[in-house]
C-alpha cells in the first residue's frame, strides 16, 4: 500500500498543514488505522475507498489525529484530493462519504482545488470563565461552533494578539469537544489575507494545528458578515503559515487552496 505526505493549504514543499493519505480497498478495523495515524504523528492522516458508482458519493474518507477519529478536517480531506487527482484515480469534482456527510473536491487547471464543506452554525456564549488566562488575552467574543467542529471561536484585538500568544494547552482542553479557533481582523488586507487565526486542539492531541481548513467553515459566517464579503481569505498564522480562500454559500461554505506531495511510500504491515 502506497502511504504518501501532502501539504495542504500551500503551494510549495514544508509549509501548510501536511497530512498522511492512504488510499485502500475498504476500511480495516478501526484500531488498525489509529495504529497507522499514531505511528505518521501528523496532525491528520486521512483514509479513503472508493464507492460502487452510482451513489451518492465517490469515496469513503476518514480523518484520525495521533489519538482520536473526528469528525470534520478540511486540510486532510483537500491532500486526499491532491492525490486522487495527481495519480489519475479521479478527474474533475470527487465526491467524499463523511461523517459529517456528503462533502467534493473540484480540482482547477491551476491545480488548486475547491472543497465543498458544510457552514459551521455560530451562537455567542459568555466568555468561559478560566479561557483569557488559560489563552493569554482577553477575547472580544466567544462562538461556539457545530458538533462536527465543535471549536470555540474567540475573537481578539488585533492580527498581533493572535500571533504573540502563547497559550496553556493543558488548560485550554477542558473548554471545547476539540478546541480553540483564534481570530482578529487583518492589519493589513493589501498582503493578501482579511483575517488571521491559529488553532489551538489539545483535546484530540494537537497543541496548534499548522492549517485548519474546518476551522474556516465557522471563520468565514464569522468574519464575511463583520467585513462586508462573501469572499475572503484566511492566513493561519501558524509556524509554518496557510491560505484557505473561503467563499460563503449560506448553508455551504468553499475552501479553496493548493496542496504539495512531499513523501511517498510504501506501508510495510498490512490490516
Amino acid at each position: 500500500m502506497q502511504i504518501r505526505i501532502v501539504d495542504a493549504f500551500t503551494d510549495r514543499p514544508f509549509a501548510g498543514n501536511p497530512a498522511g493519505v492512504l488510499l485502500l480497498d475498504a476500511f480495516p478495523e478501526d484500531a488498525w488505522l489509529q495504529d497507522v495515524a499514531r505511528e505518521v504523528n501528523l496532525s491528520e492522516t486521512a483514509f479513503a475507498h472508493p464507492l460502487p458508482p452510482g451513489g451518492e458519493a465517490d469515496w469513503a474518507l476518514r480523518w484520525f489525529t495521533p489519538a482520536t477519529e473526528v469528525g470534520m478536517c478540511g486540510h486532510a480531506t483537500l491532500a486526499t484530493a491532491h492525490v486522487l487527482h495527481t495519480t489519475g484515480a479521479a478527474t474533475g469534482t470527487v465526491r467524499f462519504a463523511a461523517q459529517c456527510g456528503i462533502l467534493s473536491a473540484t480540482a482547477h487547471e491551476d491545480g488548486s482545488i475547491t472543497l465543498d464543506f458544510p457552514t459551521s452554525p455560530l451562537t455567542q456564549v459568555e466568555i468561559p470563565d478560566g479561557v483569557p488566562e488559560a489563552l493569554g488575552a482577553r477575547p472580544l467574543s466567544v462562538h461556539d461552533t457545530s458538533e462536527f467542529i465543535g471549536d470555540l471561536v474567540v475573537e481578539l484585538a488585533d492580527e498581533r494578539t493572535v500571533r504573540t500568544l502563547t497559550p496553556d494547552f493543558k488548560a485550554l482542553a477542558a473548554y471545547s469537544k476539540r478546541g480553540i479557533i483564534a481570530t482578529a481582523a487583518a492589519e493589513d488586507p493589501s498582503l493578501g489575507y482579511d483575517f488571521v487565526s491559529r488553532g489551538f486542539f489539545p483535546g484530540v492531541g494537537i497543541d496548534e494545528d499548522p492549517v485548519t481548513g474546518s476551522a474556516h467553515t465557522a471563520l468565514a459566517p464569522f468574519w464575511s458578515p463583520r467585513l462586508g464579503s462573501t469572499e475572503l481569505t484566511g492566513l493561519q498564522a501558524s509556524a509554518r503559515t496557510g491560505l484557505v480562500r473561503t467563499s460563503l454559500r449560506g448553508k455551504r461554505t468553499l475552501l479553496t487552496g493548493s496542496a504539495v506531495t512531499v513523501i511517498e511510500g510504501e506501508l510495510l504491515t498490512a490490516p
